[in-house]
């Protein structure tokens, strides 16, 4: 019952339908007789009960750890015979017509951790490669392949309502390589799939995901009125009440959005509310792997980085930069690069035109390939060529972009 989580009503629920397939008549197995067998209390279930129990686990009452009766107290062997041959025929004829005609398999809690753990590997592979069309079809396959179980198996309301929250993750993941690709359409197409997957879980954690990854989408497509809203959805969730962490993620992407808006009052004060609701979060507080793998402190100052450098106040967005790298996890070499672009552009906002070119030539040319860098790195070479287009640094940027970044567009 641990291994399907499975209450005992639904337990009961089962037996009677296997009752039903022996006899023909639904039995009556009640959630307390489930009580009793689970507990001990019957130490050996009547034929009923026993053979409905064998059809649901596939195994023997012995192998469930149930005990035999003394040969003095057998049950009705006319009883026992008749459901025996019962069991036997409806055996036989699943085995000759079909599996549909036998109790069907049942999607377990290792079901569930077979697929969070292919979800790990969609989560690092972002983190590594971030925007790829190859992370979109994968997360899309593996939420195909979570949403089949439902509909070839059976499972309890519990496991059910996990396998939709999954399956909105890798839908939800999709989403994201896709915002960071720039393929905004299929963005947008995979973002109504994964809430209607995540309202069908009930899960208010991958709610929160999908609804602040909408909030990102419009903030790249410029459209900060529909960012701010669909960020509000994410930040009006229950969960951000309980878990200070989520309300801090939340307020945090709210001061990107006012970056472009340029907005400077609205973002430092909900940067405030981000960095009060950051500190009184519980670093044991179990939570899920997509929120654990890349918010932190560091992902606070990035986004304040963003929010600052949207709005022209460079100086602070260069200091909220250095912080961020400072504090980076190596293997998140992604954020590195997209952080080390938005330092570059504080930089040559400042005019430091040769640390700004410096900086920006530090990004690891494997990392140049990202759409989202190699975008964020054709802005700054536009804007050094409007700023000082025959100076030296500028001059060296156009060997390095003409060796490295023109290329990945072609």
């Amino acid at each position: 019952m641990r291994e399907l989580d499975m209450t005992q009503a639904e337990l009961a629920e089962l037996m009677n339908d296997a009752i039903g397939q022996l006899t023909g008549t639904r039995g009556k197995v009640s959630a307390r007789s489930v009580f009793n067998l689970v507990s001990g209390k019957t130490g050996w279930p009547h034929t009923k009960q026993r053979i409905a129990i064998e059809m649901v686990f596939g195994c023997t009452a012995t192998e469930l750890g149930f005990t035999p009766r003394t040969r003095n107290d057998q049950e009705d062997p006319v009883l026992r015979r008749t459901f025996h041959a019962a069991a036997v025929g409806l055996i036989v004829g699943a085995a000759t017509t079909g599996p549909a005609q036998g109790a069907p398999r049942r999607v377990g809690a290792g079901d569930i951790q077979r697929l969070h753990a292919k979800f790990a590997e969609i989560i690092a592979k972002d983190h590594r490669q971030g925007g790829r069309l190859t992370i979109e079809t994968q997360a899309l396959g593996l939420a195909g392949q979570a949403l089949e179980l439902l509909q070839r198996d059976s499972c309890s309301q519990r496991i059910q309502s996990a396998v939709y929250a999954t399956a909105a993750s890798f839908t939800s993941s999709a989403m994201w390589a896709a915002i960071d690709g720039r393929r905004f359409d299929a963005a947008q197409r995979h973002f109504d799939r994964a809430s209607t997957l995540a309202g069908m879980s009930d899960d208010h954690a991958i709610q929160f995901r999908i609804w602040s990854h909408a909030g990102s989408l419009y903030r790249h497509l410029g459209r900060p009125v529909d960012a701010l809203a669909a960020n509000d959805a994410a930040r009006r969730l229950p969960i951000t009440r309980r878990d200070p962490i989520y309300a801090a993620l939340g307020h945090a992407r709210h001061a990107a959005i006012y970056g472009i808006q340029g907005d400077t009052f609205a973002i430092r004060r909900t940067l405030g509310l981000a960095q009060d609701a950051f500190d009184r979060a519980d670093p044991a507080e179990p939570r899920p792997l997509w929120l654990t793998a890349f918010f932190d402190r560091a992902e606070l100052h990035s986004l304040a980085t963003a929010a600052h450098l949207s709005a022209r106040d460079y100086a602070t967005a260069e200091a909220h930069a250095h912080r961020s790298l400072a504090a980076l996890r190596p293997e998140l070499e992604r954020t590195r690069a997209i952080t080390t672009a938005r330092l570059a552009q504080a930089q040559l906002g400042q005019g430091d035109l040769g640390p700004a070119v410096d900086t920006a030539m530090s990004i690891p040319v494997a990392s140049i390939a990202h759409p989202r860098v190699a975008g964020m790195l054709t802005g700054f070479s536009q804007a050094l060529q409007r700023t000082a287009p025959t100076s030296t640094p500028a001059r060296q940027w156009d060997g390095f972009a003409h060796a490295h970044l023109r290329r990945t567009h072609g």
